[in-house]
């Protein structure tokens, strides 16, 4: 089965080390998650552009036990919403401060995008978040 563009061209610009997210060429506003129109005005001219990956952290849940099926070896892990500066948002996985350890984020915490290996992406295609300043 043939990934859709929307999908592989977001998890390319991952593997690549950049933040993509959709922009709509006609009204210039972004979106995110990807769409096939946008919700702005039901345009199909859309595109990618690079976010500058820094936002606010809007929540977090650090999962210890019961991760779902093919997660467990990841577990501890924790995943949250972020609310980029470009007014999207999007779900996160979090960079511990120490292996297991994510005491020092709060909700509304300052969070930037971290560039991880292309393998790491191959296996888990989600955008990496680290605290600004931790």
């Amino acid at each position: 089965m043939k990934m859709p563009t929307i999908v592989s061209e977001f998890r390319a610009g991952l593997a690549n080390g950049q933040l993509l997210i959709q922009n709509c060429t006609d009204c210039e506003q972004p979106n995110m998650w990807p769409r096939y129109a946008c919700p702005h005005c039901q345009s199909e001219n859309l595109g990618w552009r690079v976010s500058g990956g820094k936002g606010s952290l809007h929540s977090f849940c650090v999962l210890r036990q019961g991760a779902p099926e093919g997660f467990e070896e990841d577990l501890p892990y924790a995943i949250g919403v972020v609310k980029l500066d470009e007014g999207v948002q999007l779900a996160v996985r979090l960079v511990p401060d120490a292996p297991g350890d994510w005491e020092s984020y709060s909700c509304d915490d300052r969070v930037e995008f971290l560039a991880v290996s292309a393998e790491q992406i191959e296996k888990r295609p989600v955008a990496t978040f680290r605290r600004v300043g931790g």
